[in-house]
């Protein structure tokens, strides 16, 4: 299968998966709260926070051997890739006890992290199995990363959903029967496990040299390019986690545990949704890899500018769709009492959008290995996000958490990460990039004030004038997307590539025997 075809497939997997995983977490939200309420909602977003921030202990060693995976797989050097996958299950191992030992170490602390301790029982019980479900994840999860390496996402998108699907679908029905949230724990960790212990037995029958138990040692020139990366990507996680995991554990802080529960749901919101667009850079970013492991600069930058323009179609319907129904639609799913006020909403989504923009320039640079020329950009981004982040939320609350994560953004990411890949990547000049950014963005702030003037007209039941506005959104969207981009030769290979995936379906289903 071409590249194309396996990163097709790939996508099409993900996106079916995630939608059913979508819809029983949000099934499974409204039982939790019904069920154990608020504070159980604030504590399980803090302790994920904490425990994404002892992830660090993982130091991007996993993407630097998936970018060493790249070219082996490309010339099926299969003793190459056992080398590599030896040396990946010594880490993981490692990785999967430090977490475990680290995480347990400082569990004296936890409650110190939280402003008005809350009445739970068994708190620090509870944050140990945390500790645990995080840790044994580094014990199989090696092997799935050869299969996505390999273009094969699919795969492991099958085993992810299944056993999410089956973890929620029994995480319901305990709370419904027990309401005990140590046992609704206990079945997440039993769920990491099986899975793990699954996709590892579906890789050793992909790819037989993994059960050969010859010890072999992996060349010290790739040792010396893992080594070289990984201490790049470490830098990429600290500042990655200091945007995206340090939220939670500010609002406990200085706010408190009940602000933590409400933006879990805008949280559990934008992270399905960026779940469902990321399926897209995950589908693809193995073809990625392996375009630049065979070289031509001038096709890499021909596919960087489709993607980027797929990336901002998707991201700008987003913007508008996010900024005039995510209230809305929380009023519906929660009520009102779960809503924050519209400015902290629109900086939430300002954030969602400027984060999707950058997919592109990341995905091609994780692709490329171009990891160790911004390494201390993340340093940075991490810096000025907890001190901005620290300095607002004293002085106006919760809005100047998500305003910090804003400004780090805009200061250094949104131009430093773009800059790297045209100049070492591509060796073009940087202002290309932005010209397509500028256009785009201006598109995406005209099509905002457009919306909402039209749906400040709208007025009614919540349900109804939900379900217009949604399909106000999508026709004005479209609309505009023809009146300026008809010509653009990027829209017109979007389309065309619409119109090849639906006869392509259509076809498969005209070829299905009647049963």
């Amino acid at each position: 299968m071409s590249r194309k075809g396996k990163s097709i497939n790939n996508f099409a997997f993900a996106l079916l998966g995630q939608g059913f995983g979508i819809l029983i977490s949000f099934i499974s939200r409204i039982v939790f709260i019904r069920v154990l309420g608020k504070e159980y909602l604030g504590l399980n977003g803090l302790f994920t926070n904490i425990l994404t921030v002892l992830s660090l202990a993982e130091l991007g060693i996993g993407e630097a051997i998936n970018f060493s995976l790249y070219k082996p797989l490309a010339i099926n050097d299969t003793k190459k890739c056992n080398m590599l996958m030896q040396y990946y299950k010594k880490t993981y191992y490692i990785i999967g006890c430090a977490v475990l030992i680290l995480g347990i170490a400082i569990t004296p602390l936890v409650p110190l992290l939280i402003n008005d301790l809350p009445d739970i029982d068994n708190l620090k019980i509870i944050y140990i199995l945390f500790v645990i479900n995080t840790g044994i994840s580094y014990f199989y999860s090696y092997k799935r990363n050869l299969i996505i390496a390999d273009q094969n996402r699919y795969i492991a998108t099958i085993y992810r959903y299944l056993f999410y699907f089956i973890l929620n679908v029994v995480q319901i029905i305990w709370l419904i029967v027990f309401k005990n949230y140590i046992g609704f724990l206990i079945l997440q960790i039993l769920n990491t496990l099986l899975e793990n212990i699954f996709i590892s037995k579906k890789a050793n029958k992909m790819y037989p040299f993994l059960e050969q138990k010859e010890s072999i040692q992996l060349d010290k020139e790739t040792k010396r390019e893992i080594v070289k990366n990984t201490k790049a990507l470490m830098m990429h996680k600290v500042g990655g986690i200091a945007v995206s995991s340090t939220d939670n554990i500010i609002l406990s802080k200085f706010v408190n545990l009940s602000e933590v529960g409400l933006y879990s749901n805008y949280s559990m919101i934008l992270s399905a949704l960026n779940a469902v667009f990321s399926q897209f850079y995950n589908s693809i970013i193995a073809s990625v890899g392996n375009l630049f492991a065979l070289k031509d600069k001038e096709k890499q930058y021909e596919v960087f500018e489709i993607i980027d323009f797929i990336g901002f179609c998707i991201y700008s319907l987003a913007f508008v769709g996010l900024a005039v129904l995510l209230n809305p639609f929380i009023e519906i799913w929660l009520g009102s009492q779960f809503l924050f006020d519209k400015y902290i909403v629109l900086v939430l989504v300002i954030n969602f959008y400027i984060t999707g923009m950058r997919k592109s320039s990341m995905t091609f640079r994780e692709a490329s290995g171009l990891f160790y020329k911004d390494r201390w950009k993340s340093i940075v981004e991490a810096i000025i996000n907890i001190v901005a982040s620290l300095i607002l939320v004293k002085k106006i609350g919760t809005i100047g958490v998500f305003l910090g994560t804003l400004i780090s953004s805009i200061t250094v990411c949104a131009w430093v990460e773009p800059l790297v890949l045209y100049k070492y990547g591509f060796e073009k000049k940087i202002s290309l990039y932005f010209k397509n950014y500028f256009i785009y963005m201006a598109f995406t702030a005209f099509l905002f004030v457009q919306i909402n003037l039209v749906s400040l007209l709208i007025k009614g039941n919540i349900y109804i004038v939900f379900l217009i506005k949604l399909v106000l959104i999508i026709i004005i969207y479209l609309i505009n997307m023809l009146i300026f981009f008809r010509k653009d030769k990027k829209y017109k290979y979007l389309i065309e590539m619409l119109k090849s995936a639906i006869i392509k379906i259509k076809n498969k289903f005209a070829k299905t025997p009647n049963l």
